[in-house]
């Protein structure tokens, strides 16, 4: 009676809380913007995720800013922005900062 209780109440959070948007990324098949750390942008479709934000993404595009060391000279480099696409990612969070 309990375990149903709980489960109950999981799936409640799972459909009103905070984790709402990527349950209904997963049931409409919608991209999520997942800002990283380091200046890294993921544009993708969530297939599965936890409690704790672990995820399994699918046709991820990840952005990202570079600026390049400066040469021999005095000019300061102009940032580059680099992207590439990625089929199938397990995105593991950090356990100090996600803590639902």
């Amino acid at each position: 009676m309990e375990k149903d209780l709980n489960e109950k109440t999981e799936e409640e959070e799972f459909n009103t809380g905070p984790l709402s948007v990527l349950m209904m990324s997963v049931k409409n098949d919608t991209q999520v913007l997942i800002n990283c750390c380091n200046n890294r942008k993921l544009i993708g479709c969530v297939r599965d995720f936890e409690r704790r934000c672990n995820m399994v993404l699918e046709n991820i595009r990840e952005m990202r800013i570079e600026v390049p060391k400066n040469g021999k000279g005095k000019k300061k480099a102009l940032p580059v922005n680099r992207d590439r696409f990625i089929s199938k990612m397990f995105l593991a969070t950090n356990s100090h900062e996600s803590q639902v």
